[in-house]
């Protein structure tokens, strides 16, 4: 996170992460809007408590049965209004009505670390999943049985891998399609400084999109990429010869996309590389969980480190507004 780390204030951070951890996730989940989901039969359980209630079952890493204990002493803490039943906590995870207020409570994490992150690296990574998925394999002239795997793509801050965006998609989707949302979220939030990318996200519209949006482009050319013609976006021209002529300062601009990569090893490694649900919108909102909780750790560390305070705005805006 910091050059020279503060062992002492990391130590007294990882001691007490889980106390923290449930203290910012309950105020995080109280900027809900007081909404039940909608539906026929009985009466809905809270949308905030059902959201905590998804996020604090994957930082435990627990089942449904054994969290129980858990979830307990959230209410007898008042951090939620409600007690679920482990079979409801299951059902949630897998209801599709969680999956925008999950992206907008990853987003709503990491505003704390405005005043710290400018520069930002874009990527993807995936989660394997219980399926497995069968096809032809031209090179060994067979058919081949390989498990299936969700993609996560996010954006995330170079400082301190705090993740500024998020969204899910089948193991097939190519990752440029989603570089412009992820840009267009976080620029609501952050001044951007430098953007970083690999070289799957090179395009004329993601360029001509961070400079749009007041940051700068550093994602390597190709190879067979031609010389800019008059033509060409003036961003492409001036990242083209930036890159051809001045190729050592480029890429200390660019190396530091590997933060990006230190944040998917962070999330697999402390939460899982693989999800537990069979279900294709409970394995997105599982994954999006496994964000918010990475988010949290990071705060809860910063706050040692960094001297942060995790104040969180009184509402989360969610897209589309749900029903309250």
């Amino acid at each position: 996170m910091i050059e020279s780390r503060n062992w002492t204030a990391y130590n007294i951070a990882q001691s007490e992460e889980k106390a923290r951890f449930v203290v910012l996730l309950a105020d995080l989940c109280s900027g809900v809007p007081t909404a039940r989901l909608p539906g026929a039969g009985r009466p809905r359980l809270p949308l905030k408590d059902m959201l905590f209630a998804a996020a604090y079952k994957v930082y435990v890493g627990f089942s449904a049965r054994r969290f129980t204990s858990d979830l307990r002493e959230a209410f007898v803490s008042g951090q939620i209004d409600s007690m679920p039943h482990f079979n409801s906590v299951n059902r949630y995870i897998a209801n599709p009505e969680l999956t925008a207020p999950l992206k907008a409570l990853v987003t709503a994490s990491s505003l704390p670390l405005k005043p710290v992150e400018t520069d930002f690296a874009v990527d993807s990574s995936g989660f394997s999943t219980s399926r497995f998925v069968r096809w032809y394999n031209k090179k060994y002239g067979r058919e081949v049985d390989n498990r299936e795997w969700v993609k996560c793509h996010l954006m995330c801050g170079v400082k301190t891998k705090i993740v500024t965006s998020v969204d899910i998609s089948g193991w097939t989707a190519h990752d440029t399609t989603y570089f412009v949302p992820l840009l267009e979220t976080t620029a609501k939030h952050f001044e951007l400084g430098d953007v970083l990318a690999d070289k799957a996200y090179l395009s004329h519209k993601n360029l001509k999109a961070v400079e749009t949006s007041g940051g700068t482009p550093f994602v390597p050319f190709k190879k067979n990429t031609v010389e800019p013609t008059q033509e060409e976006e003036p961003i492409w021209a001036k990242m083209y010869y930036y890159f051809m002529f001045n190729r050592l300062n480029f890429m200390e601009h660019y190396h530091m996309r590997s933060n990006i990569e230190s944040a998917y090893s962070m999330i697999k490694a402390k939460f899982g590389d693989s999800l537990r649900s069979k279900s294709d919108t409970g394995q997105i909102n599982e994954a999006l969980s496994k964000v918010l909780c990475h988010n949290i750790c990071v705060l809860v560390l910063a706050m040692r480190e960094l001297g942060i305070e995790a104040n969180f705005d009184s509402e989360i805006p969610f897209e589309p507004k749900l029903p309250v």
